[in-house]
């Protein structure tokens, strides 16, 4: 075998599901260019991304890296992951939809590779839809276990019971609590900061208010708007926005610094709040809140 035929045990065969997939193709592509124009990055380009056929089977990679511990080693968590993508291909859809939204919303996202490589927010949140999926089908432990490794390693705490949309971003991702009854919808962006608490202590009650009962139990939702430094906590039943510059409409969300565009509210009541978000966020000519 001659110099120009021998082959490199580095090169890859080409992805038959990079051709009907587009985020994957184009994750392959920024990779195959990270590769060439940072040689150090190689390796890194490689086993995360270009060794894998897919991009569950790089996400199963990845998650394995980062939540692995002395006591679950990575190969473990890998084949649980492995078996959630395949049981479940809606984590792969919400996986993709997050990376376009994290793409596509925050400023700092230049390509699609950076929130695998990089955005521990968006690690953090495939994190959470690997436990959610443990915890519905009734490994509690193992879900609990996620999310304490999310909690260490990322610094977001993301109760596997909370039931979070598609198209999520979360930039920064530093101080982000949510709590089991928590709500959050699709295409939903966040910054650091946030806490959506839980409706009440179960061995106090008995049971958790339902879901369903959103305007009594005060439970928080967030649906189609950014929320910036929200503390929305069931007993304090109370919303805190900060105006720092106006807020930018984008396919019908809201992005900016706060999700009230045109005042500062220090406090007002999660009602009020919410009905602002619900009748379609109009602009408030007064920067006086109603005190709860």
């Amino acid at each position: 075998m001659t110099a120009e035929t021998r082959i490199n045990p580095l090169q890859t065969t080409p992805d038959p599901v990079g051709s009907v997939d587009p985020v994957w193709s184009r994750m392959r592509r920024e990779a195959e260019e990270l590769e060439k124009t940072e040689p150090f990055m190689a390796l890194m380009a490689h086993s995360v991304i270009l060794h894998h056929p897919s991009l569950e089977a790089a996400l199963s990679y990845r998650l394995a890296q980062k939540l692995s511990s002395p006591e679950m080693s990575p190969l473990l968590v890998r084949e649980m992951s492995d078996m959630a993508y395949a049981e479940y291909p809606v984590m792969g859809e919400a996986g993709r939809a997050d990376i376009r939204a994290v793409f596509e919303r925050d400023p700092a996202c230049h390509r699609m590779i950076q929130p695998l490589l990089y955005f521990k927010g968006f690690l953090a949140l495939q994190g959470y839809r690997l436990a959610h999926q443990l915890w519905i089908t009734g490994r509690s432990d193992m879900a609990l276990f996620l999310q304490m490794r999310c909690s260490e390693v990322f610094g977001v705490d993301i109760h596997p019971g909370a039931r979070i949309g598609k198209g999520i971003m979360i930039d920064h991702a530093h101080s982000i609590v949510i709590g089991e009854t928590a709500v959050v919808g699709d295409d939903v962006s966040m910054l650091h900061s946030v806490t959506l608490g839980g409706t009440g202590n179960p061995k106090a009650t008995g049971t958790r208010r339902s879901a369903r009962a959103c305007s009594s139990a005060r439970e928080p939702r967030c649906s189609a708007i950014s929320v910036s430094g929200i503390a929305a906590r069931s007993r304090l039943a109370r919303w805190c926005f900060r105006t720092c510059r106006p807020a930018r409409r984008w396919r019908g969300s809201l992005r900016g610094s706060s999700a009230m565009p045109g005042a500062t509210v220090r406090r007002c009541r999660w009602t009020t709040a919410w009905a602002w978000v619900r009748n379609g966020c109009p602009r408030i000519s007064s920067p006086t809140a109603e005190r709860g």
